[in-house]
């Protein structure tokens, strides 16, 4: 008998499909709860913001200028090999929340290593970036008994980091957005503090690829006594000696005011996240933080690719600095062919269009 997952799909699920597509385009009668999701549709088509996801092949042979691989991990032999001897090893998915059945001595293994090449005490890793984010801010931004804390935010920041303030401000927290990428004002909005202070920023932002002032945040901070949380997903493997780190870039490692996120699923061609820090915070987290406690732990395929991938990058130090070097002489190309690219300070090159429609345009094209 033919394997199921081998088996040719048979014609029922294509014709649940297809009816499924002709049920969702007729008209809903109003008092329908979700009749609304068609209004909202059009004014997104209307702007330019419908969304698709479109499967690509599993080979094609062409560059890819639009993912997060950063360092070319995602199928470099020795991370592929790896994810495959920790399926066989540990079985296709952790089983459940670290604290019960979860845990595994490649997830420790992987949190050791970078640690380590971060130079933080300790770490702990989550089953995604976004996931990492949400527990270091509200686990963080936690009621103590004393004045709420009081976030202090970037306006650019990731959409994560976004999400979890909103978390936090609906525990109690105060939040206070300052102008994208000005220390001056973060430290501003951080005199406003009655208790805690915690000031939140991207290292790398995903959209625009400028690095902001580390340094100077770091100095805003620690002049009113806050605390300062970095997602460096993008900075991790392309930022600082040997792709260190921008914590290691700014002159914070090691610091135990600082705690910083990652992803694993950018320059390690992986999946999940991972927030480092001092023991004390790290301990905090695995008692309090909910995406810890309460989801599943990251696949063990995942957690040994990124752990070959660590080993890549300390092994190849010099991949950061190619990185950084192919993604200069590309936005110099775009400029000197009239497109508005960044110039970048990591691995993102933002090509700026006149409009969402030539926007779309321009993917259709390519």
């Amino acid at each position: 008998m033919p394997s199921p997952v081998t088996t040719a799909p048979t014609r029922r699920p294509w014709t649940l499909r297809a009816a499924a597509r002709t049920r969702s385009a007729r008209t809903l009668p109003s008092g329908h709860p979700f009749a609304w999701l068609d209004g909202a549709a059009r004014r997104r088509a209307e702007i330019g913001l419908t969304r698709r996801a479109s499967p690509r092949p599993a080979v094609d042979g062409l560059l890819d200028l639009a993912g997060n691989d950063y360092l070319g991990m995602l199928r470099h032999p020795d991370v592929v090999a790896a994810a495959a001897d920790a399926a066989r090893v540990w079985g296709a998915g952790a089983g459940g929340s670290r604290l019960v059945t979860g845990d595994t001595g490649l997830h420790r293994e992987l949190e050791r290593e970078l640690a380590g090449f971060y130079g933080a005490e300790a770490a702990l890793v989550f089953s995604s970036g976004y996931t990492a984010n949400l527990a270091m801010v509200t686990a963080l931004a936690a009621r103590d008994g004393g004045p709420p804390p009081l976030l202090v935010c970037d306006r650019h920041n990731h959409a994560s980091l976004i999400d979890a303030t909103r978390l936090a401000r609906a525990s109690g927290a105060g939040v206070a957005l300052f102008d994208h990428a000005d220390p001056d004002r973060a430290a501003e909005e951080l005199t406003a503090a009655e208790g805690r202070a915690l000031l939140l920023s991207d290292t790398v932002f995903s959209v625009d690829g400028d690095l902001t002032d580390v340094p100077a945040l770091a100095r805003a901070a620690r002049e009113h006594g806050a605390a300062l949380l970095l997602d460096d997903a993008h900075g991790l493997g392309v930022v600082g000696p040997g792709g260190s780190g921008t914590a290691t870039a700014a002159g914070l490692r090691g610091a135990d005011d600082v705690a910083v996120s990652v992803t694993l699923s950018k320059s390690l061609g992986s999946q999940g996240g991972a927030v480092l820090g001092s023991r004390r915070v790290i301990r905090h987290l695995v008692e309090t933080a909910r995406t810890f406690v309460f989801d599943t732990g990251l696949a063990p395929a995942s957690a040994g690719a990124a752990l070959a991938a660590l080993r890549v990058l300390r092994a190849e130090p010099r991949l950061a600095d190619a990185v950084r070097d192919r993604a200069l002489r590309l936005s110099e190309g775009l400029r000197e062919r009239g497109l508005s690219a960044s110039a970048p300070d990591a691995a993102v090159v933002s090509v700026l269009a006149p409009s969402p429609g030539a926007a779309l345009e321009w993917r259709d094209a390519c």
